[in-house]
């Protein structure tokens, strides 16, 4: 039997994959505010932001903090390193669910 490859923790987490997962069906230059990442994916502020702030520690995303008519608004984006390491994560998993077939 081969070696399983090794999945990404970072974007292993549930959360983290639905985050990433969204993402990346944005165009590779596209956006979303963190209200509508928070009302689409059901989290809480506390909860996104805490995923958030690990995939930016990691590099996987951007964040960029701005006003629209005097009242902050929080856009996030995936990194290109963030689009690569989703797609590795992605085909890892591809070879783990063949594997077991």
């Amino acid at each position: 039997m081969k070696d399983f490859p090794q999945l990404d923790s970072i974007i292993h987490e549930p959360t983290r994959l639905k985050i990433m997962s969204a993402l990346m069906g944005l165009d590779p230059e596209g956006k979303v505010d963190f209200t509508f990442l928070r009302d689409l994916l059901k989290l809480t502020d506390g909860n996104l932001s805490v995923h958030l702030r690990k995939l930016e520690e990691n590099g996987y995303v951007s964040i960029e903090k701005t006003f629209v008519r005097r009242r902050p608004k929080t856009w996030i984006s995936l990194t290109e390193e963030g689009r690569k390491a989703f797609k590795v994560y992605v085909e890892a998993l591809e070879r783990i669910l063949k594997q077991s077939r």
